[in-house]
């Protein structure tokens, strides 16, 4: 089965590699990322680094409480983040800096994989949520490298799809993997596609450990201080197509009541800005715009945020938070950084990327779920009209974040033994075999075929 998923990888890339082509030279943030997902990286300055896998936006923000645990207990320790999207790229750059070395995943291939495991040669690999790869996993345990999936989650829609190729998903999580599931269901998911039933432990979801540093909350404070500690504020936060006109029909509802009430708009993706300042003008809404350098002044209705990095600052900033990628089929974006931050909060129906942190934030009542432009503004309106249910609303919220704290420290249980070995791979060709040199990497060496 393996052989067949390697073919049809084969086939499909030099679509995908045009695609990804295509999509640098129409936009500049993808540029330069071809080279590394074909596996031409920069070398870590030594060997034995800790990989962290980040897919995007959300996955490396939930990263940040790993990486800077490993920091405090191994600061000798080289860490590696990757991520596949450029937003994910940017936030990594903005949270670690120059801490950390970034670039971007693999594609799936046999010698993009190699030629990246001899570049960075990590002892461990985390990667965070659920991505698997067949190739790249199946190279790691033929070097020995110990994998741990963290914070995983693995919902009914995938396992019906994992089970139809159930051969090349059993031989994919036989090689040395430690999986630490965010739930009793996710770890009972991972042993039915074929995960070991002894390598699976229930560690919770790191996305709960987030900490939002207080120099951030501390700008937010002093930029609604700015705007006028009086005037009612509310942002919609991560805002697909669709979402701004949503937005806007909604921020037109509260202001028939509030005409000095401010919508803080910030749109996902930074190729899109463009298309809503547009809309902006053509609905001849007047605005100011974070890239301009100019506060909104009390006639202006919104303030566009199109710059990239400052969400959590904005939601220091704002009272109530719309969550976006909700009211289209996106699946929703973290609901955390409010939450954590004692905003009253509302989204739409499509929360099926965070399901559980949203049915929990739901059930304390921190969380309202609306399914039209319409309804989202006089669920706005409601909480401005009745501020202690609003404050009562987001404390609930960040009681219910706290309370469900600790899968950093739980999954660095299952990381720190496998620290205690040498670099595997460290130095050595793609061509060579690593020996292995814990019991993790012996697992992961004796089940290769």
């Amino acid at each position: 089965m393996r052989i067949v998923y390697v073919l049809l990888v084969y086939l499909l890339a030099p679509f995908v590699i045009a695609h990804e082509a295509w999509k640098a030279l129409l936009h500049p943030e993808y540029r330069g990322r071809l080279g590394q997902r074909l596996g031409f990286v920069a070398r870590t300055t030594r060997p034995g680094a800790v990989w962290i896998h980040a897919v995007s936006v959300g996955e490396v923000q939930a990263a940040a409480g790993l990486v800077q645990s490993l920091r405090r207990r191994r600061p000798d320790l080289p860490i590696v983040i990757t991520t596949v999207t450029p937003t994910g790229a940017q936030r990594a750059r903005a949270l670690f800096k120059d801490t950390v070395q970034h670039c971007y995943l693999p594609y799936d291939l046999p010698g993009a994989v190699r030629r990246f495991l001899d570049r960075v040669a990590p002892q461990v690999a985390v990667i965070l949520e659920t991505e698997i790869w067949p190739t790249l996993y199946a190279e790691l345990g033929r070097r020995g490298v110990p994998l741990v999936l963290g914070s995983a989650r693995l919902s009914v829609k995938s396992v019906d799809r994992y089970r139809r190729m159930a051969s090349l998903f059993r031989d994919t999580l036989s090689h040395g993997i430690v999986i630490g599931a965010q739930s009793p269901a996710d770890a009972e998911r991972f042993r039915a596609i074929g995960a070991p039933a002894g390598r699976v432990q229930v560690t919770g979801n790191i996305k709960y450990d987030l900490e939002i540093p207080q120099a951030q909350v501390d700008a937010g404070r002093e930029l609604r201080r700015q705007w006028g500690d009086s005037r009612p504020v509310w942002i919609a936060g991560s805002t697909h197509e669709g979402e701004e006109e949503a937005a806007l029909v909604a921020h037109a509802i509260v202001r028939n009541q509030r005409p000095d009430a401010l919508l803080v708009l910030v749109p996902r993706h930074p190729q899109r800005f463009d298309a809503v300042r547009s809309l902006l003008r053509k609905k001849d809404i007047a605005h100011a715009q974070r890239s301009g350098g100019r506060l909104p002044t009390p006639r202006d209705a919104v303030f566009l945020v199109d710059t990239l990095g400052e969400l959590q600052m904005l939601y220091a900033a704002a009272d109530i938070a719309f969550v976006g990628g909700s009211l289209v089929p996106i699946g929703g974006h973290s609901l955390l950084e409010p939450a954590v931050l004692g905003l009253p909060m509302l989204s739409g129906p499509h929360t099926h990327n965070g399901q559980e942190i949203a049915g929990l934030l739901e059930q304390n009542g921190a969380l309202r779920i609306v399914r039209s432009r319409e309804e989202l503004g006089y669920a706005v309106r409601a909480w401005i009209d009745n501020p202690s249910d609003a404050l009562a609303a987001g404390e609930s919220g960040r009681l219910a974040v706290a309370a469900n704290r600790g899968a950093v420290d739980r999954l660095l249980s299952m990381i720190e033994p496998l620290l205690s070995r040498p670099a595997a791979g460290a130095g050595v060709s793609s061509s060579a075999q690593v020996p292995p040199a814990s019991s993790a990497a012996r697992s992961a060496t004796s089940s290769e075929p």
